[in-house]
């Protein structure tokens, strides 16, 4: 089962800080996501989000590798692979996969001028290792579908640094 996790943080860069350190956790087997996203509130008071997956990117190569191959049947691969390119470009920025743009957009917007929050879906983690390598950073968990235990426990990972700096 899929696991939404949302935790929100005082600087801009700290929740892209988590990010990686998710992503090398994920790159040693210590924890599967679907999708994590970085959300940050400008000064100005703005919204960006910075998204994992480049659908448009990967919606053009996909495109264009088809349209040539369409293309080679028909005697123009190039003129194939420009239509496929394109289409499949369009094809991506229209997509949404992961957690809903809107959903992020709306709970960014209560959050402070440069604040940021750090929106995961966790498919499988090995907990204690996650946690311990979440300790290292200052965060509020704003939402969760993590049972009240999980919650409280991802909370007091979150609030040991709170601890060590005051003592």
């Amino acid at each position: 089962m899929t696991d939404l996790v949302v935790i929100g943080f005082e600087s801009e860069h700290e929740a892209e800080e988590v990010r990686l350190t998710l992503l090398k956790l994920q790159s040693e087997y210590l924890i599967e996501m679907e999708d994590a996203v970085v959300a940050i509130k400008k000064p100005n008071g703005k919204i960006k989000l910075l998204q994992s997956h480049n659908l448009t990117g990967a919606g053009a190569a996909q495109g264009g590798f088809w349209g040539a191959l369409i293309g080679l049947i028909f005697f123009s691969p190039l003129l194939g692979a420009a239509i496929g390119a394109s289409a499949g470009a369009i094809s991506g920025a229209l997509s949404d996969i992961g957690i809903d743009n809107n959903f992020m957009k709306r709970l960014a917007k209560e959050m402070e001028p440069g604040h940021s929050v750090l929106f995961v879906l966790v498919r499988e983690a090995t907990p204690d290792k996650v946690l311990e390598e979440l300790s290292k950073y200052k965060g509020h968990v704003l939402r969760t579908s993590l049972s009240h235990e999980q919650e409280s426990k991802l909370q007091a990972a979150l609030d040991c640094v709170k601890s060590e700096a005051a003592v």
